[in-house]
């Protein structure tokens, strides 16, 4: 039976609900009125100075996604881009993925970093070759970083991982600084969970690959990763163990997709019920071509247009979590989900095991094939050039600024109080220390325009003494 305050797996996704919420949401998908409705309640309130969202239930979310009139789906995305610009403004934060380890005992039949596939090289980093890996993010411009490993636990023990944090957070090569790692690796245990935030980390990731508890079976046939209720309720034991920063995920195109936005959406409903904070991100990886992994044999892919109304929902309900799209999509599909939603890219990634300090991206070790392979220099003038402040900021994790403390000054609106600033910042830095002369040219243009639109004169002295300092030498302001 559903019921979004309990602590087991398939109560709190409740296969019945989802397909009750999907025959309620085909049955009202024409229901014109009542999807007015919902998007009127969705639409951003401003209280003085503050601007608050409602969000949407996971039926009202979905009842959305089933309508197929283009007058709506207008509207949907424009109130997608209105409540973007609310919340995060024109910021996109960049990140980078670092993979520390391809050694994985789970039988995933879409990734190829699977047991069985045994012609796959397997490698693990040692600690010099991560302080590699980072030198070579770090004189990219990266300040904040991803971390992946298969799950082993001879090979990937949790003591592994946390030598890995702690060399990541030693390394200041020339101006460069790691300043935020985040995690993505198996589900673990609250001790586990534990040892990770003392390790000073970010957000925990951890995609769910699918809701539907079959389908998951058979995708996971053998390993750890089969129990569906372990892996589902991780999130709950990241939080137990003081992880108040978490990030959910589906890979598209294993199941319906519908299926899968109603069941994510409770899961964050389920977050927020218990912990008193939803989702810190959502990501939206799309199955993609890999070693062994043919995405064809999976038939539940979805075309660019409907992944594009998958993530403008999102952003309608679940207005205050960031959306993160990887270099897994191209630049013109990337381009088009910025308007709808994204606040979270990854820029120049390599998904191989060692691949920062190759000359020529490897693709032996590749978890997933790279669309957009663009140099980090090159993504952040993009960015620019659309009329985005490409950030690094990792401030709010350093200031304390997590969980609900961040989730109350995001639904105020109150955050960009801090992150505009902040990300100007960290432009400055990039542009400084790391950018081609064209890329600096267009973003100090942009840095002179943006000044002019911080509002709070105090602010703007300080932030305006900050970027002249930064020019002298000195790094690391933060508001």
């Amino acid at each position: 039976m559903y019921n979004k305050n309990s602590l087991k797996a398939e109560e709190f996704i409740d296969n019945d609900e989802v397909l009750r919420t999907l025959e309620f949401a085909e049955k009202n998908k024409n229901n014109i009125d009542l999807i007015n409705e919902i998007l009127e309640k969705a639409r951003p309130i401003k209280y003085g100075k503050e601007t608050h969202c409602k969000g949407l239930t996971h039926e009202e979310a979905s009842i959305l996604l089933a309508c197929e009139d283009e007058n709506i789906l207008k509207k949907i995305y424009a109130l997608a881009e209105e409540i973007k610009e609310a919340f995060y403004g024109e910021r996109i934060v960049i990140f980078a993925p670092l993979y520390l380890s391809n050694y994985c005992v789970n039988g995933c039949i879409y990734c190829p970093y699977h047991k069985q596939n045994t012609h796959i090289p397997r490698k693990k980093l040692s600690q010099e070759e991560v302080k590699a890996e980072v030198i070579a993010l770090q004189d990219m411009g990266h300040k904040r970083l991803a971390i992946e490993a298969g799950e082993d636990p001879v090979n990937n023990p949790i003591e592994y991982i946390l030598d890995c944090i702690n060399t990541i957070y030693s390394i200041k090569h020339k101006n460069g600084a790691i300043r935020r790692v985040n995690v993505n690796i198996a589900a673990t245990t609250v001790e586990n969970y534990r040892k990770l935030k003392d390790a000073g980390i970010g957000t925990y990731i951890l995609f769910q690959e699918t809701y539907h508890k079959e389908s998951y079976e058979k995708l996971h046939p053998t390993g750890p990763k089969h129990n569906y209720a372990y892996h589902t309720e991780a999130m709950d034991r990241a939080m137990d163990g003081g992880i108040d920063d978490v990030g959910l995920g589906v890979l598209f195109g294993l199941e319906r997709y519908k299926y899968e936005f109603a069941a994510l959406l409770m899961h964050a409903e389920h977050l927020e019920a218990v912990h008193g904070v939803g989702p810190h991100t959502i990501s939206v990886p799309r199955i993609k071509k890999a070693d062994d992994i043919d995405p064809s044999a999976f038939d539940n892919g979805i075309d660019d247009e409907t992944f594009a109304k998958i993530v403008a929902i999102t952003r309608i309900a679940v207005p205050y979590t960031g959306i993160i799209v990887s270099t897994r999509e191209s630049q013109t599909v990337r381009e088009k989900l910025l308007k709808l939603g994204v606040s979270q890219v990854s820029g120049a990634s390599r998904t191989s095991v060692g691949g920062y300090t190759q000359e020529e991206r490897p693709v032996d070790t590749e978890q997933f094939d790279v669309s957009d392979q663009r140099t980090l220099d090159e993504v952040v003038r993009w960015l620019l050039e659309l009329g985005h402040i490409p950030s690094f900021c990792t401030a709010c994790y350093r200031e304390g600024r997590t969980g609900d403390r961040f989730m109350s000054l995001c639904k105020t609106g109150q955050i960009q109080n801090c992150c505009q600033p902040n990300a100007l910042i960290t432009l400055k830095e990039f542009l400084t220390d790391y950018a081609s002369a064209e890329t600096k040219k267009i973003g100090e243009e942009f840095i002179k325009k943006e000044l002019e639109k911080v509002k709070n004169e105090s602010v703007k002295k300080v932030l305006t003494a900050n970027l002249g300092e930064i020019e002298q030498g000195k790094r690391d302001f933060r508001f």
